[in-house]
């Protein structure tokens, strides 16, 4: 198989490649922002706060937000300084009650609890 030289084509191959790298950079960002969704009968105020950036928005019920941060950020519910949650900037989360609960298991699931019996055997 042979190979063309040619300046022209290798300035054009050099150009696909770069838009085809910037193009999956792009779309890894986007698909790594958190998801909130409000599962609650009201609806909630979240402030995010990301770098040094924050920006309020009204979740009304049933809504669903994509795209909420695209690195770690805290989101505060309903103005209330004991309502702040860290957020990495890929999970899902709901908004329920008035409490941030993960949509998914982290880390596959919660621990076993301190001294319970699958935690003897490991030990052992």
């Amino acid at each position: 198989m042979m190979f063309s030289r040619d300046r022209r084509s290798g300035r054009f191959d050099l150009r696909v490649i770069a838009a085809g790298a910037i193009a999956v950079l792009l779309t890894t960002s986007a698909a790594s922002a958190a998801t909130i969704a409000n599962r609650g009968d009201e609806e909630v105020k979240l402030t995010i706060t990301e770098d040094t950036s924050t920006k309020d928005d009204v979740l009304a019920v049933g809504k669903v937000v994509d795209g909420v941060c695209q690195k770690s950020c805290i989101i505060r519910l309903n103005d209330n300084a004991n309502d702040e949650y860290e957020l990495d900037g890929s999970e899902s989360v709901s908004v329920e009650g008035g409490f941030l609960y993960y949509d998914s298991p982290v880390n596959g699931g919660a621990p076993p609890p301190v001294g319970s019996a699958s935690n003897d055997r490991e030990g052992r």
